[in-house]
C-alpha cells in the first residue's frame, strides 16, 4: 500500500507569503488618465402654448 501512494494532494506552505521576489525588475506605475467631467446642460424650456 505504501508503493501506492495517496490521492490527496501535497500538503500548501503556511504563513506569509513569499511575495515579489528579490532581483527581479521593478514593476511600473499603473499609468495615469486626465480627469474627465460631463458638462453640465440646461433643460430645453417648454412652452405651455402648444396647441
Amino acid at each position: 500500500m505504501a508503493r501506492i501512494g495517496t490521492p490527496a494532494p501535497d500538503p500548501k506552505p503556511r504563513g506569509k507569503s513569499p511575495g515579489w521576489t528579490p532581483g527581479r525588475p521593478t514593476r511600473a506605475p499603473r499609468t495615469r488618465y486626465p480627469i474627465v467631467k460631463k458638462t453640465f446642460t440646461k433643460p430645453n424650456k417648454v412652452s405651455k402654448n402648444t396647441a
